[in-house]
């Protein structure tokens, strides 16, 4: 299940840019604007899914039901040839998928503590098929040279498919009903975290969340299309899904690596490596090219990413672990991933669309030297201000605590 829940996402999440830039010739505010149907789905469609699988229905069929809805949609994304359609289908499969993600993960728990598996020990090696499976996804788009036409959608949307049949078969998860009858409605959505925002602390946590979310994103959108617009009979760019998977595999790396950093520095110092590692991937994209040191800066780029994305999501999840409430915890890493998959991602979304399309293309030529350069810019920018302005005082023993 977990290799399946990232292959039918990877198959396209990261070159749907190549396909609406340099194959459809669509712009880049278009394209944005799509992208960020990620984002708006992110914000509406888990808590009401989560509810759903507490109160009335199993999570394992839920969770097929979505799946199969996904590839039904993503089987029609090939039949649209409008950037406008395009916005509303791709935003209908999001609607289905991203609720699966959170709905894997409730289900792996369940089956795990029903069968008396230590979920902390058991449940992270399952996670990386995951990652696994997101990375087997962009080698067969990139051998098959699906990112870019149409078949990169086939494929993510036969196996979600697959994994939707295949997900009745799993154990049951019946709902837990474990949100109070006379629950308000704003406990049941979660929302009840939003008083975090009244915390000088935990407000600029947030805040920083959502800049770093647009971050992730940049390199989600633009990444893939970037290399394939080198010359054609570059490596790069004839392999620039493949290219991009490295970007994955360190992420694979980087993520054994945390409880030392943790340990080590501290969870500000981690998350100032992370915007430090940001600022890296994206200059050393802006000074790259196909061939000599600037094939190294790009193969360096995406061995970067890894520290990049696992340095800040993984630290700000235990960050939060470690200072809110145990009553509203599990509502707060919620609204931590509202801010950074939702509002974050949203914004980088729609506001990098506008400004490339704005400020960086010229008949019809994309300066990408100028586009990651001003990326680059940005990334320090938010890490100075966060160096300055965050406060927290690093305490070991609540780090050792929590790898126990």
């Amino acid at each position: 299940m977990s290799f399946l829940q990232f292959f039918v996402w990877g198959a396209w999440l990261i070159t749907i840019g190549t396909y609406c830039l340099n194959a459809k010739g669509w712009g880049f505010e278009q394209f944005g604007a799509i992208f960020s149907t990620l984002a708006l789905s992110s914000l509406i469609m888990p808590a009401i899914t989560g509810i759903i699988a507490d109160k009335w229905i199993n999570a394992e069929k839920l969770y097929g039901i979505l799946q199969i809805l996904y590839g039904a949609v993503l089987l029609y994304v090939p039949q649209v040839n409008d950037p406008n359609t395009l916005y509303y289908v791709i935003f209908g499969a999001m609607l289905c998928y991203m609720p699966t993600i959170s709905l894997s993960n409730s289900i792996g728990y369940t089956i795990l503590k029903n069968n008396n598996y230590d979920v902390v020990k058991e449940f992270p090696p399952i996670r990386v098929w995951g990652t696994i499976g997101f990375i087997v996804a962009m080698l067969i788009t990139n051998f098959t040279h699906s990112n870019i036409n149409a078949n990169q959608f086939y494929i993510g949307a036969v196996m979600a498919i697959v994994l939707g049949i295949y997900s009745f078969s799993l154990p049951k998860c019946p709902p837990q009903r474990n949100i109070a009858k006379d629950a308000s409605i704003i406990e049941q959505l979660g929302l009840n975290a939003f008083k975090l925002f009244g915390q000088y602390k935990m407000a600029l946590f947030f805040v920083f969340s959502m800049f770093l979310g647009a971050a992730l994103q940049l390199t989600n959108m633009y990444g893939d299309s970037f290399l394939y617009s080198f010359p054609k009979d570059s490596f790069v760019s004839s392999n620039s899904t493949l290219v991009m998977s490295i970007s994955q595999i360190s992420e694979t790396v980087f993520i054994v690596t945390i409880p030392f950093f943790l340990r080590k520095f501290g969870i500000k110092k981690v998350m100032l490596i992370s915007m430090l590692a940001w600022v890296i991937r994206f200059g050393f994209f802006s000074y790259g090219s196909p061939e000599g040191f600037g094939l190294v800066l790009i193969l360096l780029s995406n061995i970067v990413y890894g520290m990049a994305f696992d340095f800040f999501n993984i630290s700000g999840s235990l960050f939060i672990e470690t200072t809110t409430d145990s009553k509203i915890r599990s509502s707060a890493q919620g609204l931590f991933m509202m801010m950074t998959n939702g509002f974050g991602a949203y914004f980088g979304s729609k506001i990098s669309g506008y400004m490339i399309s704005k400020y960086f293309v010229t008949d019809g030529v994309s300066d990408w030297h100028g586009i990651w350069l001003t990326f680059s810019i940005y990334a320090l920018v938010i890490g100075i201000a966060f160096a300055l302005l965050f406060k927290h005082k690093h305490d070991p023993d609540t780090v050792a605590n929590l790898n126990h």
